[in-house]
């Protein structure tokens, strides 16, 4: 992520630098492709108040977020966690998309007639996959007597399918997304 800073009717010292770079720097770690993301902050000091003013250019992402108060260090500190906020606003929304999208997986059933005729839908079944890890999965697989199980991945967020092999262990797809 490239962070610039500019500083109006102030010099500031190298110490307010190094911290305001470092907090800064925090909020690389909610944007997924760093090259391409740009944090323009501005910092003024007017008269006893000191502010500072945030926005931030990413991928599909435009936030912006101003802060004042008599301490430019507490102005860094709340103009931070405002941002912060945000993003984990934005990335909640668009993890709910995609588990939105996700969410219903179809189950159909198909028997073959005589003579090797086209299959036919005898029933379906909706079904929402709950969120666990692999190991949480195949307990349940266990417990249920089923011989697979569709499952969301807590770890990748991808939806999974955990089966039971013939010599009783477990096999897993993971498609990957």
């Amino acid at each position: 992520m490239n962070i610039s800073f500019n500083f109006k009717n102030f010099d500031p010292s190298p110490h307010l630098k190094e911290y305001a770079a470092k907090r800064f720097d925090k909020v690389s770690k909610f944007i997924q492709d760093s090259d391409e993301s740009d944090l323009q902050v501005n910092l003024a000091v007017e008269k006893t108040r000191q502010q500072a003013d945030v926005v931030l250019n990413a991928d599909s992402i435009h936030i912006s977020a101003f802060e004042q108060s008599p301490d430019m260090y507490a102005t860094i500190d709340c103009v931070v966690d405002k941002l912060e906020a945000q993003l984990r606003k934005v990335r909640e929304k668009m993890k709910d998309k995609r588990r939105k999208a996700a969410r219903d997986v179809r189950t159909e059933y198909f028997t073959l007639a005589d003579g090797g005729a086209a299959p036919t839908i005898t029933g379906t079944d909706n079904y929402e996959p709950k969120p666990m890890s692999v190991e949480e999965a195949a307990m349940q697989l266990d417990s249920l007597k089923f011989e697979f199980l569709v499952f969301r991945n807590a770890e990748t967020e991808g939806i999974n399918v955990i089966y039971r092999r013939k010599g009783g262990d477990y096999g897993l797809i993971d498609p990957g997304n």
